[in-house]
Parts: structure tokens; sequence; C-alpha cells
């Protein structure tokens, strides 16, 4: 007798690959959804903070705009070093330290233990996110995509809406006495979850010819922003010291230093942080402005916002969470007819009239404010909440595209990061310029025994900053190209979390990636 031939072992079933590819999208999803809610679950609970830590208005200020520096800071390089080093392998190392950085943020002794825990936290959250869509494509075929970037699309949306609700309700229901605290806490059994199952099922990938490190770069880059954010944020509680002005001076040596070594990095490895030919490109500069304003007055509108909610009129966290349902509704509504229809047929008037309304909204704001004072009820605020949401609406989604639609195909990768990246450093200046147009009011009406009429003026005087910021934006979006470009010339859409990419080897020839809000 003779023993059977050995047969090979059979391929594993395709509902078993495909369960496999799922399962790793899943976790990928969750991560970059703990990503966007931490952004916006912190604001609501900023008053709590302030009040049961002691936190200045600087910690409360640095407690948000940290989280962004150190996030546009690295963002980038984040980015390169999955490419580098793998996807997954950046992935698991990005939510490692995100969540024990989450764990520090709500185990934090006092408000500088927090702040500094927040900065860890953006930077965790820069090696975390870039690779989410990097992995999606190594991993899901192409006719597959669409799919998923649908899903995640609607992710994104809901992150918006779930991350002021969830943050209320976790600081209302103060769980065993802990306050605030939850809402950084809450991220530690999603956290290790994720890192043990995506170990098991995420698939490693690396990018064939990945562009190098611009450590120098990113050093220059941070400092100027320090330069510049750190003596706004901390004037007005020194008193506008003289070494304010001078960090403030010397942030433009170092953006102009940051310049010369670009240039000598692009002669040497042409691997520079920043692309600088891509500023010769009238549409790529103006959009920059753009997105880089825009980001400014977003962070002073949110701060401001839940200051004079739960400060001024003493609303609960909870109160405020759900007065800002309508704004998020708004939001994702104008988002989706922008794209689907608006923008094909008129361009960059959509972008436009998306900046004269959400100005209008401000307005409509001061008003009615300034009309019911402090009697105001959470359905008054309703309308400019609703005008504010569509304008910006009918700005997020569509921006990034009309501002990528001249810039060459091999340079897309590099112009979608420093999108990304400015709208970050935006965000963060805008949060630091809170001290400015709104705290120095709020202070100067209190010496005058005003109590919480003072937040409705200092939320008045942010709100008019708002409101003349999107005018200047307006006129910026006039260097926009008039209509989306079309045909093999125009580069692949990107999004926040694509936003490290820079080189895509890996990318099929003529495949656009999804524009999501």
């Amino acid at each position: 007798m003779t023993s059977p031939t050995p047969r090979p072992a059979p391929a594993a079933p395709p509902q078993t690959q495909d369960r496999r590819r799922w399962f790793a999208l899943a976790i990928v999803m969750t991560a970059a959804f703990m990503d966007l809610v931490d952004v916006t679950i912190v604001n609501v609970a900023l008053p709590t903070i302030q009040h049961d830590d002691g936190a200045t208005t600087g910690q409360i200020q640095w407690i948000t705009a940290g989280y962004a520096l150190a996030f546009a800071a690295l963002l980038i390089t984040g980015g390169r070093l999955g490419d580098i080093f793998g996807r997954k392998r950046l992935f698991l190392l990005g939510i490692t330290g995100f969540t024990l950085a989450s764990a520090l943020c709500g185990l934090a002794a006092n408000p500088e233990m927090l702040v500094a825990s927040r900065i860890l936290q953006g930077g965790m959250a820069a090696l975390m996110v870039p690779q989410v869509l990097s992995i999606v494509h190594a991993t899901f075929p192409a006719h597959e995509r669409g799919k998923v970037f649908g899903l995640f699309g609607a992710i994104v949306g809901l992150g918006a809406v779930t991350g002021p609700l969830l943050g209320a309700l976790l600081t209302q229901w103060d769980i065993a006495g802990l306050a605030w605290r939850p809402i950084f806490l809450i991220n530690l059994p999603v956290g290790v979850a994720a890192l043990i199952l995506g170990s098991r099922v995420i698939s490693e990938s690396k990018a064939p010819k990945a562009l190098k490190l611009d450590l120098v770069g990113v050093v220059l880059v941070t400092l100027a922003m320090l330069a510049l954010v750190y003596p706004l944020t901390q004037g007005r509680e020194n008193g506008w010291p003289l070494w304010g002005y001078a960090m403030m001076a010397a942030s433009v040596v170092i953006v102009a230093a940051l310049i010369a070594y670009e240039k000598t990095k692009i002669r040497r490895d042409g691997s520079p942080l920043i692309e600088l030919s891509l500023f010769k490109v009238k549409s790529f500069a103006a959009g920059i402005a753009v997105q880089t304003v825009f980001g400014l007055t977003m962070g002073i509108f949110f701060l401001t916002w839940t200051l004079y909610m739960q400060l001024g009129l003493g609303w609960s966290a909870l109160r405020a969470g759900v007065t800002g349902v309508p704004f998020s509704v708004a939001v994702s509504v104008a988002a989706g007819l922008s794209v689907q229809r608006l923008v094909p047929r008129f361009g960059r008037k959509v972008l436009q009239a998306g900046a004269l309304t959400m100005a209008a909204g401000a307005l409509v704001y001061v008003w009615e404010s300034g009309h019911y004072g402090l009697g105001i009820a959470s359905w008054q605020m309703a309308l400019p909440l609703v005008i504010m949401g569509l304008g910006m609406g009918l700005i997020v989604a569509p921006l990034t595209d009309a501002i990528l639609s001249e810039v060459p195909r091999e340079h897309a990768g590099s112009a979608s990061g420093l999108i990304n990246t400015v709208m970050q450093m935006g965000n963060a200046l805008g949060l630091s310029l809170v001290s400015v147009v709104f705290f120095t009011v709020v202070e100067d009406h209190l010496k005058d025994g005003a109590g919480g009429a003072a937040f409705v003026d200092g939320f008045h005087s942010a709100l008019l900053w708002v409101a003349g910021i999107l005018a200047g934006v307006f006129l910026l979006m006039f260097a926009l190209p008039r209509k989306p470009a079309a045909g093999p010339a125009e580069p692949p859409a990107t999004t926040p979390q694509d936003a490290h990419t820079d080189e895509h080897p890996d990318l099929e020839e003529g495949e656009r990636r999804p524009e999501l809000v």
C-alpha cells in the first residue's frame, strides 16, 4: 500500500478573508472616530474643568490649542513614518500612545498636567490618524472602496454630532464623582480593544517609495507656531510683556529660516516637509490662506460659544450640548448638497455664499443674544446656528477639491497634507486669539460688576471678529478656480485623515480619493 499524495492546504474561503477585512475596517474607523470625538468632546467640559480645578483662562485655551498644535506639527511626519516603517505598526503605536495619553488626561492632578497630556494626545493622534485611509487602500480592492469611503463619511459626520452630546452627558452624569474625567477615560476600553484586535486582523503595508523625514522642518514649524501662539494665549494674563512681542516678531524670522531650509532640503533629497513650488499655483496659495483663516474662525467661535452658554448664561453642559444639535445637522445637510449638486453647477460661488451665510448667521446671533440677553432660550438660538451651520457646510466639503484643482497630480499628496496641517494650525491660532477677542472684554466688564452680561458682551465681540474674518475669507475665495477642474489633470481628492500622503505609488492610476466632511 502506498500513502496518498499530500494535497495542498485549501485557501481561506473568500468569506473568511472578507470578514477579516471588515474587522480591520471597523477597528481603524473606531480609532478615527475616537480622534474626531475627542476634538469636540472637550469643549463642552471646559467650564467644569475651570470651575473644579481652578484652571486659568490661558490653561483652558491650551487644553484645546495644545492638541491642535501637536496634531498639526506631526501630521505629515506621522504619515511618512507609516509609509516607511509600516502603516499597521504606526497605527498600533499611535493608538497605544493615544490611549495612554487619554488615561493621563483623565487622571490629571492639576491643569498643567492636563495641558501636557493633551499635547501628548495630539501628537499620538498624528501618528494614528494618517494611517487610517492608507490601511483601507492596502486592505480593500478598488471596486470596494466606494462603499468603504461612503461608510467612512458617515462615521465622520456621526463623530461631529456625537462629540458635544457625549461630552455633555458624561460631564452631567458625574460618574463615580469623577466630574469631567470620563470624557477622557472612555477612550481606555475602546483603545485597548482596538489595539488587541488590530494587531490580529490588520495587514501590514508600506509605500514602495516613501519620502524621507524632515525633522528639522517639523521643529522649525513648531517653533514658529509656538512663538506666535504662546504670547497670544498668555500675554493678557501677564500684562502683555515685552517678551511676548519679541516672540511674535521671532516667529517671522523662524518662518524665513524655514523657507530657506526647505529650499535646501529640496535640492538635497527632494523630501521637504513643505513643497514650496506649490505656492506658485495661485489657487493653491489663496486656498491655503482660506483654509488657515477659516480654521482661525472655527477656533474662536466654538470655544467662546461654549463659555458663553455655560459661564455666561449658567446653562448645564447637557443643555449646551443639545443646543448645538441644529448646527451639526445643518452642516451635514449643506455639505452633502454642496458637493453633489451645487458646486458642479455654480463652482466657487457656493463657497463664497457659504462664507457670507456664516457671517450673516454670526450677525443674527449678535442681535438675538443682545435682544434676549441672559434670558435667551435654546430654541431662540436655533435660527442663527442653522444659518451658520449651512454656511459652514457649503465651505468645508468642497474646499479641498477647490484648492487642489490646479495642483499638478504628482504633488497632490503633498498639497493635501499641507492643507490639513494649516487648518489645524489656524484652529490653534484662533484658540489663542480668544484671549484677545473674548477674555479681554469679559475681564473689563467683570470689573464693572457686569456678572453674566460680561460673557454676553465677550461673545458679541468674538462673533463680530468671526463675521469680519469671514468677510475676508469671501474676498480670498476670488482667487480660487471658478469651476472644479475636470478630466485627467484633476488630482485625487483627499481627506483630513489622508493628509500625510506625499506619494501614493500604491494608488491605482486615475483613481480618485473621496472628499469627506
